[in-house]
């Protein structure tokens, strides 16, 4: 076995985006597993994943996925989406004047546009690549939201690739590679940009997903599932560059890269607050912080990609 992945409560703090008080008050309560060393308290990151996982267990109209937000005129303005930069985002329109009230939520880019088709959000952040054109996302907006005019506007490219232990033990390459022998894999759950990739390219290259040993293991998000690997309960997941960056022990085999669009009605795009979020889309302080995290491609940041 692997050692164990600790961290401290500062290193928790940055992962749930709350203040370190907060995480001791989570210990405190009895919330948030813990163990001294010392003096010092350690926390695994499996159990600060099984928390946020806990919290994303909210769900709308018996959806995969979906769940139950404040109401859109409730004053809050929701945002769905699982990466960082909208955590940024977030803190920057929190920061308007006014201070803008801002809910976020950490779906997957299926029940994301879902949620915005019923209108349940404001708007929500995809990555679905569509094997037939090689497009990503503008198939699944026009597919997902008929006869709803939308607007996608690009917030960033990513890496995406294989999460494996260190050195690479089975020598995974290629998408073939997960149906090796011996080969553990541990996959997305259904609606998320990365299994709609996985998925994609196993359709495109004739790969029968039965042969995959792991392929029904679900982890709802790349830390999760990088997190895996670092134990050893899998031997390869895919996911997104940055999520190998945070754990130890895993290295990081680049496949593709995907686009990460932001997707609005356009009938909102005139409102204030609409407009406030593309203003900081497009400011250099937002793109500065994007920078320093390292792993994303700003060099369309803020462009209109297409109005469908």
């Amino acid at each position: 076995m692997k050692e164990d992945l600790s961290l401290t409560p500062e290193e928790v703090a940055g992962i749930l985006k709350i203040a370190k008080n907060t995480v001791y008050e989570l210990v405190k309560r009895g919330e948030l597993p813990a163990y001294r060393v010392g003096r010092k308290i350690r926390i695994e990151l499996n159990d600060v994943l099984t928390y946020k996982k806990q919290g994303k267990k909210t769900v709308v109209s018996g959806l995969p996925g979906e769940f139950s937000p404040p109401e859109v005129t409730s004053g809050y303005m929701v945002v769905c989406g699982q990466d960082a930069l909208l955590d940024i985002l977030t803190r920057h329109l929190e920061q308007t004047p006014g201070g803008m009230r801002v809910f976020r939520h950490y779906v997957g880019s299926f029940a994301g546009l879902m949620a915005l088709y019923h209108g349940k959000v404001h708007m929500t952040a995809i990555h679905l690549w569509d094997g037939h054109s090689g497009q990503y996302n503008i198939p699944f907006v026009r597919y997902m939201l008929p006869g709803i005019p939308t607007v996608i506007i690009h917030l960033t490219c990513r890496m995406q690739g294989f999460y494996v232990a260190e050195g690479n033990p089975h020598n995974i390459g290629g998408w073939s590679d997960l149906t090796k022998t011996g080969v553990r894999f541990v996959n997305r759950e259904k609606g998320s940009g990365t299994r709609v990739l996985l998925d994609g390219q196993l359709n495109l290259r004739g790969i029968d997903r039965k042969k995959i040993v792991g392929y029904e293991t679900e982890e709802l998000s790349h830390l999760s599932v990088a997190s895996t690997v670092a134990r050893d309960a899998a031997d390869v997941g895919l996911g997104n560059e940055k999520a190998s960056l945070q754990v130890r022990g895993i290295s990081f085999i680049p496949m593709q890269k995907e686009r990460y669009d932001l997707v609005i009605k356009k009938e909102d795009m005139e409102k204030p607050e609409y407009q406030a979020v593309l203003d900081i889309i497009r400011s250099s302080s937002f793109k500065s912080e994007l920078k320093g995290l390292g792993d994303y491609d700003l060099t369309e940041t803020g462009m209109i990609m297409a109005e469908t």
